[in-house]
């Protein structure tokens, strides 16, 4: 008989297929993708494998219920971007909305930086429009006729953005206020060139 440690499980408060993924995102965050077996998320939520493959049925599967959430926000970002007007105020929104979703799922910032190669290789093979989802952001963001330094001022803004998902080892216990205000501020920065000769 196993006798598990309270601080060593994942409390089921929003069902155990929710502690599943919040497990596996602490475990593929903490030792990697590719490191982690199925074995050890079971336990750290306190069932079975079994059980575990009830709500998944693959390690692949439920790298996936990490990841499609922040695939399908930058898809929703991009989806009617083109009603949004291209002045001071719809830039901000876009900006605003699309760290809002990087905030929302920081959860999976470590995975994500850590196991990159990892997440392209199943994102390449179900989300071939992935890239191009963000090249039409980035478009979008550097403007209508846009020359080569408003495209990379577009791709800086968005980088910056992507701090968000990291927010919480950078600067642990930061309000999600801060990282918005502080982030959206910097992006906005970076997009319209302030402060520079």
């Amino acid at each position: 008989m196993i006798v598990r440690d309270a601080g060593d499980t994942v409390v089921a408060g929003g069902g155990t297929k929710m502690a599943i993924r919040d497990a596996a995102v602490k475990l593929f965050g903490a030792k990697g993708f590719e490191q982690t077996s199925l074995r050890e998320v079971a336990d750290a939520v306190g069932i079975t494998k079994a059980s575990l493959y009830y709500h998944y049925a693959s390690k692949l599967d439920l790298l996936l219920a990490i990841v499609d959430p922040i695939v399908d926000h930058m898809r929703s970002v991009i989806e009617d971007i083109d009603a949004v007007p291209h002045d001071e105020e719809g830039v901000r929104a876009v900006l605003r909305t699309y760290l809002r979703g990087m905030i929302r799922h920081r959860d999976a910032g470590a995975l994500c930086v850590r196991d990159t190669v990892a997440i392209i290789n199943v994102m390449a093979d179900r989300y071939p429009d992935m890239l191009d989802s963000t090249r039409v952001l980035r478009e979008w963001l550097a403007g209508p006729g846009a020359d080569d330094v408003a495209k990379l001022r577009a791709s800086a803004a968005l980088e910056v953005l992507g701090v968000a998902l990291l927010s919480t080892e950078l600067v642990p216990g930061v309000e999600d206020s801060v990282v918005e205000r502080t982030l959206l501020d910097a992006a906005t920065c970076v997009l319209t060139g302030c402060h520079t000769a």
